[in-house]
């Protein structure tokens, strides 16, 4: 079952989303950007109040993904994205983005914080953040 509301258009968008951020790093990696993703519209904390919808999420900015910045978000979402998509909407967590609102990829290793935000590990390029639970309860 669902734990946000979506539509076909809403799947495709995400779709996108996890494919331009985190193609090369397979289908773990883009799970986590979903992982991420899902979590912002859920939150309703910090940097992510008010983030309503799919569309709030992706097109968020400031604060929003660099990605959708480049041509390459703007191609077609592929049916295996999709099934990844939908898998992240339906609920299903991957460690270390299973709470993260954040991740990027620096030059050398995670920091220990980023912004005040714990880190909560690294899957080949990404580093992931958390907030801490009592700032945003329902990503836990």
């Amino acid at each position: 079952m669902a734990v946000i509301k979506t539509n076909a258009n809403d799947v495709a968008l995400l779709a996108r989303l996890m494919r331009a951020e985190a193609e090369g790093e397979g289908e773990l990696g883009m799970l986590m950007v979903g992982n991420v993703g899902v979590n912002r519209i859920l939150g309703n904390c910090l940097d992510f109040k008010n983030i309503r919808s799919m569309s709030d999420m992706v097109y968020q900015s400031p604060g929003g993904y660099e990605s959708v910045q480049k041509p390459y978000f703007y191609q077609r979402a592929r049916d295996r994205e999709k099934r990844l998509a939908k898998r992240t909407i339906n609920g299903e967590r991957t460690h270390p983005a299973s709470n993260a609102l954040w991740f990027y990829r620096p030059t050398g290793n995670c920091p220990a914080t980023w912004w005040d935000q714990q880190n909560s590990g690294r899957y080949k390029a990404h580093c992931f953040f958390v907030p801490k639970p009592s700032e945003c309860p329902r990503v836990y």
